[in-house]
């Protein structure tokens, strides 16, 4: 795992809520245990993430980063078929 670059996560990240297993816990009275968790998707199949409160900025950060890259990817995927459809209709002698 590479060290020196900013972590970049894809995902969502929401509240998980679970019983722990325990009988006499208040979770099996309705009360069920929360805490922050990262979801998301390899090969198709769900993955989760459970999280400590203290790493929910970290992970934010990383979504961001995520988001940006790929609107930053899409902008230039846009722009580069303009680009090469500019280049083709100039070449058939067209420009339509």
């Amino acid at each position: 795992m590479a060290k020196n670059r900013p972590m970049m996560l894809r995902g969502t990240l929401y509240t998980f809520r679970r019983k722990c297993g325990n009988p006499n816990c208040r979770c099996h009275r309705g009360e069920l245990h929360e805490g922050p968790a990262l979801s998301y998707s390899v090969g198709g199949r769900t993955r989760l993430i459970t999280l400590r409160d203290e790493d929910v900025p970290r992970v934010q950060r990383a979504l961001e980063r995520y988001r940006k890259a790929a609107e930053e990817l899409e902008r230039r995927a846009i722009e580069d078929a303009a680009r090469l459809k500019a280049e083709l209709d100039l070449r058939r002698g067209g420009g339509k």
